[in-house]
C-alpha cells in the first residue's frame, strides 16, 4: 500500500510543481508523508462541503485544482471557513493537495482534459511552454576508457532525452599532444608528441546539471587536462506543454458547436454563454480552462474559430469582437476545469491498481446556483 510520500511523488512527476507560476502556491497542504493512503479524492475546490464529502468517505488525501491558501495567512483557526475545512480535513485523517497551474499546462492536464472533452484532434498547446534548458557537452577519451566516462556522466545526469536515458554519439579519431615539464601525463612522456585513438564523445545534459557533470567527466577522465567543451542548446519549443489547447473539430456552426459544448460540461446555473454569428463555420478551436481573457490578443491573431474559456469580461470581450477575430464561447470555470478530474481520477487509480480506491467528488462547487431571464 503506498504512502502519502509515494502518491505525492506520483502526482509531482505528472504535474512538476516547479511549472506552477512563481505566485501560485500548490503541493502537499498537509499530512503525514509517511501516512498510508487507501482512498483518494478528487476536486475542483476545497470548500466545506467538499471536506465534508471526503471525511464521510473516508478519504486519506483530497486532492483540489485550487489552492486553499493562495495567500499568506497568520492562522487556521476553524472560525473561519478556510480553517473550517482543513479542520473537518485534518480531524478526519484526510491529508491536502493543490495542483493548479502546474496541472493547467501538463500533458494529461487541465486544458487537455477540456479540449478532448470537447472532441479537439491533433491538439497542440495554445502558447507552448519554453523547452527545459539543455547544454551539449563534447569531450575526447581515449578509446579504452570511454565506456568508464559514458557511464560517469549518465550516473551524473547527461544523456537523458524524453523517456531514454544513456544517450550518448561517438566518433573516433586521433588525439595530438606533448606532454610539457611539470605535466604527469596518462599516456605519453614529456617533451615528446603524442598521437593517440581517441573517441569524440557528446552528450546532452539539462544546464542546471552543467558544473554535476563536468565535475563527473573530470573525475572519470583518465587524462590531467582533458579537453572538453560545453554549448548551450537552442529551444526547439518542443515541449508539448504550454497554456490552453487548440486543434480541429468536425464541421459544424458556432451554435452546434456551442450544443456540443454544453453537452460536454456538467450543467451549470449560468449554462453556456456565446458571442458570434451563430451560422458561423467551426473547424478550429482554441480554448483555456479556468479564467482566459488574458490570451485574448494571441487569440485574435491564430487561426481559431472560436475561443472557449471561462469568466469573460465584457469589455475585453466586446473589444475583442470589434477586431473580427474568432467568436466566443464562454462557460463556467468550475464545469471547464472540472473535467480534468476524471483524467487524473484514472490515471491514479491505473497506476496503484486495487490498493488505492478513487473517487471524484459528486459535490458541484460552481459559486453561481440560479439564473433569472426575463
Amino acid at each position: 500500500m503506498p504512502t502519502l510520500g509515494d502518491v505525492v511523488d506520483l502526482l509531482h512527476t505528472w504535474y512538476p510543481p516547479a511549472t506552477a507560476e512563481s505566485w501560485d502556491a500548490v503541493g502537499l497542504v498537509s499530512g503525514d508523508p509517511a501516512a498510508q493512503v487507501r482512498k483518494v479524492m478528487f476536486a475542483v475546490d476545497p470548500t466545506e462541503t467538499v471536506a465534508a464529502e471526503a471525511a464521510e468517505w473516508g478519504a486519506d488525501l483530497l486532492v483540489v485544482h485550487h489552492p486553499l491558501f493562495l495567500k499568506p495567512v497568520h492562522g487556521v483557526a476553524a472560525t473561519t471557513p478556510k480553517g473550517r475545512t482543513l479542520h473537518t480535513l485534518t480531524a478526519a485523517g484526510c491529508a491536502l493537495l493543490a495542483a493548479h497551474t502546474n496541472a493547467d499546462q501538463a500533458v494529461g492536464g487541465v486544458s487537455e482534459a477540456m479540449a478532448t472533452a470537447l472532441g479537439l484532434q491533433d491538439q497542440q498547446p495554445l502558447v507552448p511552454a519554453p523547452s527545459a534548458p539543455l547544454d551539449k557537452l563534447t569531450t575526447y577519451v581515449p578509446v579504452a576508457a570511454a565506456a568508464t566516462v559514458r557511464a560517469a556522466l549518465a550516473e551524473a545526469g547527461a544523456g537523458s532525452i524524453g523517456d531514454y536515458d544513456s544517450c550518448s554519439f561517438s566518433s573516433q579519431g586521433e588525439g595530438r599532444f606533448r606532454p610539457l615539464p611539470g605535466a604527469d601525463p596518462h599516456i605519453g612522456e614529456i617533451g615528446a608528441p603524442e598521437v593517440v585513438e581517441e573517441v569524440r564523445l557528446e552528450v546532452v545534459l539539462p544546464r542546471g546539471r552543467r558544473s554535476a557533470v563536468v565535475r563527473a567527466l573530470l573525475a572519470a577522465h583518465p587524462y590531467e587536462e582533458p579537453a572538453y567543451d560545453v554549448v548551450e542548446t537552442a529551444d526547439p519549443g518542443l515541449a508539448g506543454t504550454g497554456t490552453g489547447r487548440i486543434g480541429a473539430v468536425e464541421e459544424t456552426t458556432l451554435a452546434g458547436f456551442a450544443r456540443r459544448v454544453a453537452a460536454a460540461l456538467p450543467a451549470t446555473a449560468g449554462g453556456i454563454r456565446v458571442a458570434g454569428d451563430p451560422e458561423r463555420t467551426v473547424r478550429r478551436v482554441a480554448l483555456v480552462g479556468g479564467a482566459g481573457d488574458f490570451l485574448l490578443d494571441a487569440i485574435a491573431r491564430s487561426d481559431a474559430d472560436v475561443y472557449v474559456t471561462s469568466d469573460l469580461r465584457h469589455h475585453p470581450a466586446s473589444e475583442f469582437l470589434e477586431k473580427r477575430g474568432p467568436a466566443l464561447v464562454d462557460v463556467a470555470h468550475w464545469a471547464a476545469e472540472w473535467t480534468w478530474l476524471p483524467v487524473v481520477e484514472k490515471r491514479l487509480s491505473e497506476a496503484w491498481g486495487a490498493t488505492v480506491e478513487t473517487r471524484v467528488s459528486t459535490t458541484p462547487t460552481d459559486p453561481w446556483t440560479m439564473l433569472v431571464t426575463g
